[in-house]
């Protein structure tokens, strides 16, 4: 009985021993998690940051951009007012609005080529049918206002009249 009593006795002891080994891994383990969920948040907040800070400065780069436009503008207009060559003016406003699309396109904008294409309805918005028999039927024969597209997403569909039968109006 004795020697049973210390097998018992002995055996706690030794699953005592265990279970204090496996909280000591347990604690490490769960320190190491409390240090690896710190990490993680602080990276996902300094990607974060960064995305931030890199989305502001391409609208800086933009707004530079757009005020040397502006600047444009703005002496057009003045030499607008103290010009009677009108043709000058225009040749000036022209070449300002050549820039601003330059400008556009740099960042990634085009405009959607629609007058004598098929009407598509992901480009298009059809404002206007026209029934005539010199264009083939859904040909677009008038852009109203001009579409763009954003690096391939349209940001504006073009308005557009197309051709239809004669016989159908809208």
């Amino acid at each position: 009985m004795k020697k049973k009593k210390r097998s018992t006795i002995s055996e706690v002891k030794r699953l005592e021993k265990a279970l204090e080994d496996e909280k000591k891994k347990s604690d490490e383990y769960l320190n190491r998690l409390m240090y690896l969920k710190a990490d993680f948040e602080n990276y996902r907040k300094r990607i974060e940051k960064e995305t931030h800070e890199t989305v502001l400065l391409g609208k800086e780069k933009l707004i530079i951009d757009l005020l040397s436009l502006v600047d444009e503008l703005e002496l057009a207009l003045r030499s607008g007012r103290e010009t009677e060559n009108k043709q000058a003016l225009m040749q000036g406003v022209q070449m300002t609005l050549k820039k601003v699309y330059t400008t556009l396109e740099r960042e990634g904008l085009s405009k959607i080529d629609a007058l004598g294409k098929s009407f598509n309805p992901k480009l298009h918005e059809v404002v206007m049918k026209v029934p005539t028999k010199e264009h083939n039927e859904g040909e677009i024969i008038e852009e109203i206002r001009t579409g763009y597209l954003f690096r391939d997403k349209v940001i504006r569909p073009s308005m557009v009249k197309i051709a239809t039968s004669v016989g159908v109006t809208s």
